[in-house]
């Protein structure tokens, strides 16, 4: 048994993939305001519909939780996503002139589809660890991507259009929550066997291939 807490091994394991999302030109041109308004619209859109997939996922932990706790933590991720992470995306479609109804019908790119089916095969055939796993990729990396931003350039909150973004993710309360996941992982791994703790990582290690491919996707707008 590892004397390593969870998610401390699964960042670790996935840490050459992290490090290039912080090179990632979609990423520094979000970073440095250079990002063209029509990349970041395509990447809105695709993200958008990526959440009602990423909620999904947290339902199916609710449904697959055994105790009232754990299952109370899933259902408050979902209405954290939808009611709340979703309000930037909802936040930059208004300023794009981007209906909700033209967001919601809006087509899946290739790769979406992809990580979505990948994310949901995870939720469907595996138990709630293992949910949790498939969904703290996504979550964390997003906080690691925004800090750095600010760490390495402060002035990018303040952009007029990608400072929303950067000081969202950036964010105390988007860091608690990450805690807060991260904690459950911890305590939902409690006793994992090596077996068991491999599975974790090849799962969070496909995830976060995946989150690498939707920048790549978002970066060349790729259907």
């Amino acid at each position: 048994m590892s004397t390593v807490n969870t998610t401390t091994r699964l960042l670790e394991a996935a840490r050459y993939i992290w490090e290039g999302y912080h090179t990632h030109p979609f990423v520094r041109g979000i970073a440095d305001g250079s990002l063209a308004a029509e990349k970041f619209r395509f990447y809105l859109l695709q993200d958008y519909l990526y959440l009602f997939d990423y909620a999904r996922v947290f339902a199916m932990g609710v449904v697959k939780a055994r105790e009232p706790d754990v299952m109370r933590a899933f259902a408050r991720y979902v209405h954290q996503i939808l009611d709340g992470e979703m309000d930037i995306h909802r936040s930059y479609m208004e300023r794009l002139g981007i209906s909700r109804e033209q967001a919601e019908h809006a087509q899946l790119s290739l790769d979406n589809l992809s990580y979505t089916a990948y994310m949901r095969a995870v939720a469907q055939e595996e138990g709630v660890a293992e949910i949790a796993v498939a969904i703290l990729s996504c979550a964390i990396s997003y906080e690691h991507i925004a800090q750095r931003i600010v760490r390495d350039d402060p002035a990018a909150v303040s952009h007029p259009f990608y400072g929303e973004w950067v000081s969202g993710y950036a964010s105390e309360q988007y860091a608690a929550e990450n805690r807060a996941l991260s904690m459950l992982v911890d305590r939902l791994t409690e006793g994992y066997s090596e077996a068991q703790l491999a599975r974790l990582e090849e799962i969070f290690v496909n995830c976060s291939r995946y989150e690498a491919l939707f920048w790549d996707m978002a970066w060349e707008m790729r259907m």
